[in-house]
C-alpha cells in the first residue's frame, strides 16, 4: 500500500466517521474506496465493517448527553440490533461471494434513494410521530431486529433505517433518537465485526486506517454535525455509491 492509498483510506474514513454520527451512511464512502484499490468485495465489506466500529464508539460519547436517561431503552435495541447482526454477518459468510455482489448494487441503490429523499423522510417522521408513547415496542424491537440483519450483512443507509422505526414507534426528540441510533448501529457492527474477525479474511491495514479515521471522524459528527451543510454531504454520498455500483456490475 502506498502512502497516498493510505492518506485517502485514512480520509475516507474521516469522512465515514463523520457521516455515521450524522445521516449514517458511512459505509457508502469507505467500501467504494476499498473497491477502488483493488479489494474483493467481500474482503472490503468486512475489513470496513470491523473499521468503523471503533468510529461508532466514538460518537456515541460524543452523544452522551442525549443519551442520558436512555439506558434501558438503548440496551433493549442494542441486544436486538446485535442478534440480528449476527443473522446478517453469517449469511454474508455462507452464501457464495457472487451472491453478494449481485446483491449489494440493488442494497446500495436503495440507499442512495434513502439518502436523496432523507429531507421529506425526516419531515415525514416528524408529522407522524406517535403521541404518547415514549417505550419500546414489539414493533420497534422486531424493526430493530430485522435492521441488525441487514447491518451484519452490508449496513449502507443502516442509519436512516433505524431513524425511521425509532421516529415511527417512539416519542422522543430526533436528537436523542439519533444518540440511540448510532449505539444500535454500532453494536451491530461490533459484533458482526466480531464474527468476521473469527471467521473471515480482513485487510487488517485498510481496517486500521479506517478505524483511526472513524474515531475523528465520530468526534466531529456528533460536534459539528449539526452545522455540515446536509446537501453538500448527500450530494458526496450519492456520487461515491454510483461509482461503487458501477465498479459492482
Amino acid at each position: 500500500m502506498s502512502l497516498l492509498h493510505a492518506v485517502l483510506i485514512m480520509l475516507a474514513g474521516v469522512a465515514a466517521g463523520t457521516i455515521n454520527a450524522v445521516v449514517g451512511s458511512g459505509t457508502l464512502i469507505t467500501f467504494p474506496t476499498l473497491l477502488a484499490f483493488g479489494y474483493t468485495p467481500i474482503v472490503a465489506n468486512v475489513s470496513n465493517t470491523v473499521g468503523l466500529v471503533p468510529g461508532s464508539l466514538s460518537g456515541a460519547i460524543g452523544y452522551r448527553r442525549e443519551l442520558s436517561g436512555q439506558r434501558h431503552r438503548t440496551l433493549v435495541l442494542s441486544v436486538a440490533s446485535m442478534v440480528g447482526a449476527i443473522i446478517g454477518a453469517v449469511l454474508l459468510l455462507v452464501l457464495p461471494a457472487s451472491a453478494f455482489k449481485a446483491i449489494v448494487p440493488a442494497f446500495i441503490a436503495i440507499a442512495l434513494v434513502l439518502i436523496v429523499l432523507q429531507p421529506r423522510i425526516n419531515k415525514l417522521l416528524g408529522d407522524r410521530r406517535r403521541k404518547g408513547d415514549a417505550e419500546v415496542g414489539l414493533v420497534t424491537v422486531l424493526g430493530t431486529f430485522a435492521c441488525g440483519i441487514y447491518g451484519g450483512y452490508f449496513g449502507a443507509a443502516q442509519g436512516i433505517l433505524m431513524m425511521s422505526i425509532l421516529a415511527l414507534t417512539i416519542n422522543e426528540t430526533l436528537q436523542r433518537l439519533n444518540a440511540v441510533k448510532v449505539i444500535t448501529t454500532g453494536a451491530a457492527n461490533l459484533i458482526s465485526g466480531l464474527v468476521f474477525v473469527i471467521a473471515a479474511h480482513i485487510a487488517w491495514a485498510p481496517a486500521a486506517l479506517i478505524a483511526a479515521g472513524s474515531i475523528i471522524g465520530g468526534q466531529i459528527g456528533a460536534a459539528f454535525g449539526r452545522r455540515l451543510n446536509p446537501t453538500a454531504l448527500r450530494a458526496l454520498i450519492v456520487a461515491v455509491g454510483i461509482v461503487a455500483i458501477v465498479q459492482l456490475v
